[in-house]
């Protein structure tokens, strides 16, 4: 099958990504961007959730290319968060987000013993979040005095368990990845529904481990299919069984799969939610398109006949569809790759422009279907 595919387009597509980023680097250097506005991206303190992808596409690129400004650039990003690392009161479950893709990768890809260290301290952080009752990792902090979020657990913490498997395959220490099986076996009894969509947000009793709701979060409702919270769990639950072996944690991200292809519209680009009502249904979310990509190319890696087919060629036409559609190779004034990404619609923050997060997933699963470079979640 795979000798079919009209691929010829990925080469043009990375060679254009890659020209872009050279040229945002020249701006950007070792700050932490986050959604564009304006042509610009807006740069974000070190302690902000996605500062570790803009140094984690600088890796991607550099571990096909080699190209040293980029290196560069991506060290004194790994850097700057030691700020956050050493001063751990602004530390939550996005601890995955930014250490895999700065130190982790640093060190598959150098073998810096300084960010294996960074990247444990990391691990340990992350562990210490873990609710033994609830049996999942804690979200967020509190975000204003008298605030108690501690109950809180995000679909989005599927991804941040890839560096709780990868500290314990680096240690031989199996605590590690009991606490990350532990919250993904969570992830499989409270979140995901039986036709494959996905909630965002489980609150628990934190003493008790009893669910008390279930919340649409960054979806249009509690019962809505926020396609960001799915390309997480496609993603994600994918990781947990490329690490574990678990096969419950395959099918289930085979579930979601089915789910989120099924309701992509013709275009092959998702909304940004599938459940959305009227014109608001049809904003889209290029970083869930990225996303599952990416998800979707491992999984269809995984999966083996006679479905592994179905994965690929879905992450093909969403990736082509991307290039084609929604890229800005034609736009020298815009900073970001895709556009028409969807960060926050219920708190109207960051809807229709690029997000540095859609970006990473989009080179990311480039280099996955030019089969170069390491990844950093395995």
């Amino acid at each position: 099958m795979r000798q079919m595919e009209d691929t010829a387009w990925v080469e043009e597509a990375w060679s254009k990504a890659l020209e872009k980023t050279w040229i945002n680097s020249q701006r950007i250097g070792a700050e932490f961007p986050h959604a564009s506005q304006g042509g610009k991206y807006v740069l974000e303190a070190p302690d902000w959730w996605t500062a570790g992808f803009w140094p984690g596409m600088l890796w991607q690129f550099y571990g096909e290319c080699s190209d040293e400004s980029l290196k560069a650039i991506a060290l004194r990003c790994e850097k700057r968060l030691d700020e956050v690392l050493d001063g751990y009161v602004r530390l939550d479950h996005d601890l995955g987000f930014m250490w895999t893709l700065t130190s982790v990768a640093n060190y598959k890809l150098t073998g810096n013993e300084i960010s294996r260290i960074r990247a444990l301290k990391a691990a340990n952080y992350l562990s210490a979040r873990f609710n033994l009752k609830g049996r999942y990792i804690r979200a967020w902090n509190p975000w204003r005095e008298g605030e108690d979020n501690s109950g809180v657990a995000i679909i989005d913490c599927c991804m941040n368990t890839s560096l709780l498997f990868w500290a314990s395959a680096e240690t031989g220490d199996p605590r590690y990845r009991h606490i990350a099986e532990a919250h993904m076996d969570t992830v499989l009894e409270h979140f995901i529904r039986a036709d494959g969509s996905v909630y965002h947000i489980v609150n628990f009793n934190p003493d008790t481990g009893e669910v008390k709701e279930k919340l649409g979060g960054q979806g249009y409702g509690p019962e809505s299919a926020w396609s960001r919270g799915a390309a997480w769990a496609i993603y994600g639950l994918t990781l947990a069984y490329h690490h574990s072996g678990k096969r419950e944690y395959l099918h289930a991200a085979q579930r979601v799969a089915h789910f989120f292809l099924t309701r992509l519209p013709e275009d092959h680009v998702p909304h940004w939610d599938f459940r959305a009502p009227g014109e608001t249904g049809e904003i889209r979310d290029t970083s869930a398109g990225s996303c599952a990509a990416s998800g979707l190319l491992l999984l269809a890696r995984l999966a083996g006949d006679p479905e592994s087919h179905v994965y690929r060629s879905g992450a093909l036409k969403i990736m082509e569809s991307l290039y084609r559609n929604y890229g800005t190779w034609d736009q020298p004034d815009e900073e970001g790759l895709l556009l028409h990404g969807t960060s926050n619609y219920p708190e109207n923050r960051n809807i229709d422009v690029p997000l540095i997060y859609g970006d990473f997933f989009y080179v990311e699963a480039l280099a996955r279907l030019k089969e170069a470079g390491s990844f950093y979640w395995e």
